[in-house]
């Protein structure tokens, strides 16, 4: 006997209502139903940080406060390294504390829209977050 999830549902759009006035956020009409986003996405979005939560609450657990208070000091620290504005970071530093450079993931050959290259101007760059124009 098959049961559902209750955690996703499925939904289909089956007909799209298409009216010519600019609707409220809850009515049904072809953008917003157009627009959905799938339920899974926020939940693959936040899914290496949640697997680092559920680690930290498993070693502390286990080892006591010391060790996840140390790991999370180190990933901060990691994190406050910075760059120059036109250089985007690669997080490889965050990466190697939390595991993620051993595995290859969607991410990695798909690349997302954050981490796209571009070629700026640096010193227009750069004096933008200044506040020099």
């Amino acid at each position: 006997m098959y049961q559902q999830s209750l955690k996703v549902q499925p939904s289909e759009v089956t007909v799209l209502k298409a009216t010519g006035k600019v609707g409220l956020p809850t009515e049904p009409n072809c953008f917003n139903q157009l627009a959905h986003v799938h339920r899974l996405r926020d939940s693959e979005m936040n899914y290496n940080e949640h697997q680092y939560m559920l680690n930290m609450n498993l070693m502390r657990n286990r080892e006591g406060l010391c060790v996840p208070l140390k790991m999370g000091m180190d990933r901060f620290a990691a994190r406050q390294v910075g760059r120059l504005p036109f250089l985007p970071s690669s997080n490889l530093m965050d990466d190697v504390l939390t595991g993620r450079c051993d595995t290859l993931g969607f991410e990695d050959f798909m690349n997302l829209p954050e981490n796209s290259e571009q070629m700026r101007q640096p010193h227009a760059v750069v004096e933008k977050s200044f506040g020099i124009y």
